[in-house]
């Protein structure tokens, strides 16, 4: 009853910290470390045993990753006039990943005397930016900047965890790896296409109370079992997503038509199922940071031993997003500050196996990495705001007194 209650309560307090995250800029992912992190020293205080929950943590990291991906790619519109930001956003979320990540891999080679794969394999979980932080963050930026983050984040997730796989899965890197590599690349897209439509005629077809659960179960189901023969499995999510969150834009295709999808119709269920996938995605997401952040030990953020290289990380990151940004010539402010890192970060950070795991990187360095880029993307996005703040008053004071200059001059004549 006790544990009910708390994760009720819990919960409650993570929807206030999402309705409030709009006004006081502050990312709602530090609020849910710190709660988390005040619930484990309360449970010290009190004397309160609570079981072991770190096997707990890539569980719902995993499912975290799968919905917020889904999320993401359902409110991402396909059509011709997306193409540039689509072509700036693969950019932002590709060039970046592999400069850190190899750049950073050669410090941690050259100054640890690691192996160069042992050293990429923990570096890239730095590089990827976190969408489950990201995207919830940019709700009151323009529309044209919001989507720019929601494609590049989600798209970020997808290139950093094939990337890491890649290199965690094979010991040579020849020719034919890279061959391999495509097949299963082309592998997962031949299965998402299928899959989709599968899943597309059980969202029409299934006409019991209960229709959403059962394909979010397949979707899963399909996600994991593609891990296991160590195919993109993100890829999968995407365009599932993707596909059905823009059925207007498909059906001009003729191989499209001969399905005799009732559009109409089924885009009602997917705008229901979005519904859904938001509310899902929510609560999974504040489970894993409220677990994370009760996990966490007070000797690990404030370990000065790592935080030479967690600030090195910090600035390595927003550098390169300087360049990327100045190259795709869009304006440094305010997405310069989004670069967060997160859940990504986490997930494939515990996926190192303990025999390919580096010294110099660890949770420490984990934790204040995010809690750094987090603090960096809320100040920036609080001064940021201000600052337009402050040119829209001095617009509209300007044209105030203009009109009032004007209405003046006419009076006189």
């Amino acid at each position: 009853m006790t544990i009910i209650i708390s994760l009720c309560l819990l919960l409650l307090v993570a929807y206030l910290f999402d309705l409030t995250a709009a006004r006081t800029k502050i990312p709602s992912v530090i609020l849910l470390l710190l709660l988390g992190w005040i619930v484990r020293e309360a449970t010290y205080l009190f004397s309160i045993e609570i079981p072991d929950l770190s096997s707990t943590l890539p569980v719902l990291g995993t499912i975290g990753l799968i919905l917020i991906v889904l999320e993401g790619s359902l409110e991402l519109e396909l059509n011709k006039s997306k193409i540039g930001l689509i072509k700036k956003s693969s950019l932002g979320a590709f060039l970046p990943l592999i400069i850190l990540a190899f750049s950073l891999a050669y410090l941690l080679h050259y100054y640890g005397g690691y192996s160069f794969k042992d050293s990429l394999t923990n570096a890239i979980p730095f590089c990827v930016i976190s969408s489950a932080i990201a995207i919830p963050s940019v709700r009151n930026l323009s529309s044209s900047q919001k989507e720019f983050i929601i494609y590049e984040s989600s798209l970020s997730d997808i290139f950093g965890v094939i990337f890491f796989n890649f290199i965690i899965y094979n010991t040579s890197f020849g020719l034919e790896t890279f061959g391999y590599f495509c097949l299963e690349i082309l592998i997962i897209i031949a299965i998402s296409f299928v899959a989709t439509i599968l899943l597309s005629f059980l969202l029409k077809k299934i006409d019991h109370h209960i229709k959403f659960v059962p394909i979010i179960l397949l979707i899963i189901l399909i996600y994991e079992i593609s891990k296991i023969f160590h195919l993109p499995a993100l890829i999968f999510i995407l365009v599932f997503g993707l596909s059905i969150g823009n059925l207007d834009e498909l059906k001009h295709f003729k191989w499209i038509q001969n399905f005799r999808l009732d559009l109409l119709l089924l885009n009602k269920e997917v705008s229901k199922f979005k519904e859904l996938i938001v509310e899902a995605t929510f609560l999974v997401r504040a489970l894993f940071f409220l677990l994370f952040g009760y996990l966490i030990k007070t000797s690990e953020i404030i370990n000065l031993d790592t935080l030479v290289w967690s600030v090195g990380i910090v600035l390595g990151v927003f550098i390169l997003r300087i360049i990327q940004l100045k190259i795709s010539k869009i304006p440094l402010f305010p997405l310069l500050f989004v670069a967060p890192r997160g859940l990504i970060t986490i997930l494939l950070f515990l996926s190192i196996a303990p025999e390919h795991k580096i010294l110099l990187i660890n949770k420490s360095v984990i934790i204040q990495v995010i809690l750094l880029t987090a603090l960096v993307m809320m100040v920036g996005l609080m001064v940021t705001a201000k600052t337009r703040e402050s040119i829209l008053l001095k617009r509209q004071k300007a044209k105030e007194e203009k009109e009032a200059k004007e209405a003046l001059e006419r009076v006189v004549e």
